[in-house]
């Protein structure tokens, strides 16, 4: 028999099969956590096509113009922290002298004013074209404000351009202009938990204190949740605002600023520099009491007095447990 033959036989008896034996269902329900999961990852894939097809209308078909720098003015919602130094605005500036502009930016006209233009994004190259004192190019398009904050944000999130906490800031920033949930998780191209987690450091931490500290690049998620947390207490924002107020904390470098800032509210009681030295009437060392968070450390320097110590221990103890006998039946 040939193989057609023999593949149409079990065909065919497949067939025969199903007509005689009575249909039962077995439909697959995947468990609540698979579904979820599954959802998520569905949203997560139509919101990245979204952007992708977002962004491919942009590029194509739109004419490239170049416009007066001093025309356009930045998005009503800011993303960036400035940064005095702008090491990469400096670059870029530099590239764009010796090869001209490569990518044009997307503007839109100003809705409120004439003749001017309001930038969805690249402002970096807006800012390099202004200070180069050349024309900008740039593609015009017609925008609602959510399709600008959309495409300032999918645009900076195809780069992975922002810094954590000016992710944080943009999010805070477009819930302060009336942006829903869904509408500022699609411009950070995100889910509503990470979103939620971003509005909670930005609401929670002043943000003068993020201004003072800048960008931060090298910080990431676990430390701005870290430090939001410890924020919640009064007397850690004022240490916070009194560090940031100092006259050296300006001078370093945005990621060293954070790690001050945290040294600063840090509690002293954990750190492994709490030490204080015991010295005698002449200023002569003999010990160090180093208190940790669930004990407190003696070392004696001083022979002398680690004899002495010695010796009065045991009356040490007594006039331990008398005082606290005392104190029990006030």
């Amino acid at each position: 028999m040939k193989g057609r033959d023999i593949l149409k036989g079990m065909v065919g008896k497949t067939d025969q099969t199903a007509h005689d034996t009575p249909s039962i269902s077995h439909t697959h329900r995947p468990t609540g956590a698979v579904r979820a999961m599954n959802l998520s990852l569905g949203k997560l894939g139509e919101e990245a096509a979204a952007a992708k097809s977002l962004r491919e209308s942009l590029a194509s078909g739109q004419k490239v113009v170049e416009i007066d720098p001093g025309l356009v003015e930045m998005s009503f919602i800011r993303d960036r922290i400035p940064v005095e130094n702008d090491i990469e605005l400096e670059a870029l500036k530099l590239s764009i002298g010796e090869s001209g502009q490569q990518v044009p930016i997307l503007v839109r006209p100003h809705p409120s004013k004439a003749n001017t233009y309001q930038a969805a994004y690249g402002h970096r190259r807006l800012r390099a074209s202004l200070d180069l004192a050349i024309s900008v190019k740039a593609i015009v398009r017609h925008l609602t404000d959510e399709e600008l904050v959309l495409a300032q944000g999918q645009e900076n999130g195809a780069r992975v351009d922002l810094s954590y906490i000016e992710r944080a800031l943009f999010a805070y920033r477009m819930q302060e202009h009336g942006f829903d949930r869904d509408t500022i998780a699609k411009a950070l191209a995100t889910d509503k938990p990470e979103t939620s987690r971003l509005l909670q450091v930005a609401q929670t931490i002043d943000p003068e204190i993020i201004l003072a500290i800048g960008p931060a690049p090298r910080v990431g998620r676990p430390r701005w949740l870290a430090l939001a947390e410890k924020l919640k207490q009064d007397t850690a924002v004022i240490k916070a605002r009194a560090a940031v107020a100092s006259s050296t904390f300006s001078a370093e470098d945005t990621n060293k600023r954070f790690e001050k800032l945290w040294k600063s509210v840090e509690d002293k009681a954990l750190q492994k520099d709490a030490e204080e030295t015991v010295r005698t009437k002449k200023g002569l060392p003999i010990a160090s009491i180093a208190r940790g968070k669930k004990a407190v450390k003696i070392t004696v320097t001083s022979p002398d007095f680690a004899n002495y110590l010695l010796a009065q221990i045991a009356d040490l103890v007594i006039a331990f447990e008398t005082k606290n006998a005392g104190d029990s039946t006030e």
